[in-house]
Formats: C-alpha cells, structure tokens, sequence
C-alpha cells in the first residue's frame, strides 16, 4: 500500500486534473505539470502502480484506477473547500487562494474539513466555479465550453476560470470576468486577434491566453441575465 504523502497527493492530483481537462497523461507532461524531473515521475509513477492507484490503459499514457481516483478526489475536495474557506471567510483575493490551499491542503484533518463545509453552509463550487466533489457520491467536473470556442454574436454565461495562473485570474477578476456574470462576444480580431466582449457595458479585448481560460455555457436568444 501507497502512504499518502504529500508527493503522493500532489501527482494523483496533478493527474487527476490533466485527465479531466482532456490531456493525454504522459510521463512528460506530468513532469511539466508538477516542475519535477522525469525521472522522479517515473519513480513515482512506478509506486503508484506498484500500489494500484494507477495503471497503464496504453504504453504512453497513465490513468487513475478507481481508488486511485477516490484518493485523488479526496484531496481536491480539500483544496476547493479551502480555496473557499480562504476567500469568503478571510477575504483572501481569488488570484492568491490556490497557492495558499496548495500549502493547506495535506495537512487538514477529515474533522476539521468537516467543520469547514459545514460552516460554509456546504458549497458546491469555489470562488473559481470549480465543483467541490461531495464527501460521498458521484462526481462531475462538467467544464463546459471554453470562451475561445465560442462564435461573435453570442451571449455566454461564466461557470468556470481556471486557477492555473494567478495573473490572469487577477486581471479576469478585475474585468468582471467571474463565474455567474453574462458576457457579449462582439467580435473576433483578425489574423489571431482579440475576441471583444462585453462585460457590465465595457468593451474589452482578450488574447487566446485568457479565453482558453473561461469556461461556461452559450445562453439561449431571448434569455436575460444579469451582466
């Protein structure tokens, strides 16, 4: 059996995530997504197939098994709860909150996570709009279409933005750009440009940099939401 270290938590975490963005999990690009070398990856890797927490669905590529997942899961579900708990309960800005709950995260107690969600009132998505797995039952992290896929003349609804990068998290949020808010695309650059869109009124210009970024959902026409 596998001891759940940190090491341990961070890759299945780190493949967990590559696999539900639609990432094929190689050794290479896990090593990239964790900044480690690939042979510390291959040692791992090797240990948790030795643990049966993931295994081989090809000769390149990596999946979780089941408890694999369970255990993978499980420390999600404390990173969003405390990326929660950081931004509505301290007021900590949402471009700062994943770097302090990757700090949290592996030395929180199953009683105090707890206590957490159910002084939160039992959340079900982070200041991201990242939904918190339940502590029993079935999971979806439903990333819904990316703003870049998204045609002008549209009106498109936020659900998620991914935390990957604190910089653009910041400028998103001081934007507007968060999940719940309603946005006009109004038009694409040529030639590689911008996509404008409209948020609250203002008009403003974002790079595939940013809208690969903003996940959510195209609104029916017709349909009014506040923006």
């Amino acid at each position: 059996m596998v001891t759940m270290s940190r090491a341990t938590e961070d890759y299945l975490k780190a493949i967990y995530h590559l696999a539900t963005r639609g990432e094929p999990v190689t050794t290479g690009l896990l090593a990239t997504e964790l900044g480690v070398s690939a042979p510390s990856v291959s040692a791992m890797v090797k240990r948790l197939e030795d643990g049966e927490l993931v295994d081989r669905p090809d000769t390149r590529s990596l999946r979780l098994t089941d408890s694999g997942e369970q255990a993978a899961l499980r420390v999600v579900r404390r990173h969003r709860l405390l990326e929660t708990f950081l931004a509505e309960a301290l007021d900590v800005p949402w471009d700062e909150v994943h770097a302090e709950a990757e700090l949290l995260e592996h030395a929180l107690s199953d009683r105090l996570e707890e206590r957490i969600d159910a002084a939160l009132g039992y959340p079900t998505h982070d200041p991201h709009g990242d939904p918190i797995p339940p502590r029993h039952g079935r999971h979806d992290e439903g990333w819904g279409i990316a703003l870049d896929a998204v045609a002008p003349g549209c009106r498109f609804r936020v659900e998620r933005v991914s935390d990957r990068d604190s910089a653009a998290l910041r400028h998103l949020g001081e934007l507007g750009v968060r999940p719940g808010v309603a946005i006009d695309i109004d038009e694409q650059g040529p030639f590689g440009g911008p996509l404008w869109i409209r948020v609250r009124g203002a008009r403003h210009g974002l790079g595939t940099q940013l809208t690969r970024l903003i996940h959510g959902h195209v609104l029916d026409a017709g349909v009014e939401e506040d923006t």
